[in-house]
């Protein structure tokens, strides 16, 4: 079975690194889906207009990962890859990381440029708060109300969030689980009780 769990960072981050008279401003994010990295990179290109170089490098997906980096007119594999290779250091996803090159005048060579890219993303990621998070399934359970106590006493004991509770010909109630415990839940049925898993989300 696939880990239910995965690491993220909390929240934005910056950094500022100089190497030769290039300067090297690197940004991490939180993200989630491409569309949302891709309107991320339009905007930093449009406030960093007069930069010479914008590379970056992401992970994204809670089981299955999409791994993207871009050396943006920089030679092959010196700035996107050493970028994405400090993502993967810390065995991170739904982690965009955007490094901004203003040149300074002196070439930095191949070995320069990976380490510089390299030491910006760290840098930055270095700054970031890491979060564990998990996966879960929101189930929905159906049963009659003089075995609420007996659901409710089940729910707690495998640590369920309730996200909602419905009181309707049956009682209808939905609970998070996490996912790598939900075969166990459902392994201790309740007689007269249903349970249907709707979806897996992050929690």
């Amino acid at each position: 079975m696939k880990d239910d769990f995965y690491f993220t960072i909390a929240a934005s981050t910056t950094a500022e690194y100089k190497e030769k008279g290039s300067k090297f401003l690197t940004f991490s994010y939180a993200v989630s889906t491409e569309q949302e990295i891709k309107e991320i990179l339009q905007e930093t290109r449009k406030k960093y207009y007069d930069a010479r170089h914008v590379c970056y490098g992401y992970i994204i997906g809670t089981e299955d990962r999409v791994m993207k980096c871009q050396d943006d007119g920089e030679p092959a594999h010196t700035a996107g890859t050493p970028i994405l290779n400090q993502i993967r250091s810390k065995n991170l996803t739904q982690t965009l990381v955007v490094v901004v090159r203003y040149f300074g005048g002196t070439k930095l060579g191949v070995s320069g440029l990976i380490e510089a890219y390299k030491e910006s993303a760290k840098a930055c990621l270095n700054k970031a708060t890491i979060l564990e998070k998990y996966l879960s399934d929101t189930l929905h359970i159906t049963f009659e109300a003089a075995l609420q106590g007996e659901v409710m006493r089940m729910v707690k004991e495998f640590n369920g969030q309730i996200i909602s509770l419905d009181y309707q010909n049956k009682v209808i109630l939905q609970v998070e689980i996490r996912k790598s415990i939900t075969p166990k839940f459902l392994q201790n049925p309740i007689l007269g009780v249903t349970v249907e898993i709707e979806c897996n989300k992050e929690e």
